[in-house]
């Protein structure tokens, strides 16, 4: 079997990921080496970010319907309660985007839950 070389691969290759680094500062985005851990570390922050950016916007619907209880007099967690005895099937998601956008309607869903 012949020998095989792989400098014109190899070259293609270590080219394409250092133009997928381009951006990056100083060394990583000109040298195989550097660009490569660059490469694996942004990998892995976008990765882990992807699920902190989940929790963090989980915090900010409870924020925001905390606020939007609190002018009803009651608190998150009392209100979360009554919403969940009531059988009003509302994610925070979308309760945090009726308390910002239509805070009429939100009213009414607290009204509903708070009778309870």
């Amino acid at each position: 079997m012949t020998r095989v070389k792989t400098g014109p691969y190899r070259r293609r290759r270590h080219q394409k990921l250092i133009k997928s680094m381009q951006g990056q500062f100083g060394s990583r985005h000109r040298l195989w080496r550097r660009a490569n851990e660059s490469m694996l570390k942004s990998n892995w922050y976008a990765y882990r970010d992807r699920r902190v950016r989940r929790r963090e916007l989980r915090k900010l619907w409870i924020i925001r319907i905390n606020a939007a209880v609190r002018r009803h007099g009651i608190k998150y967690s009392v209100f979360m309660h009554k919403l969940d005895k009531a059988n009003i099937q509302l994610n925070r998601k979308t309760l945090a985007d009726l308390a910002v956008r239509d805070p009429e309607v939100f009213s009414a869903v607290a009204d509903l839950a708070i009778e309870q």
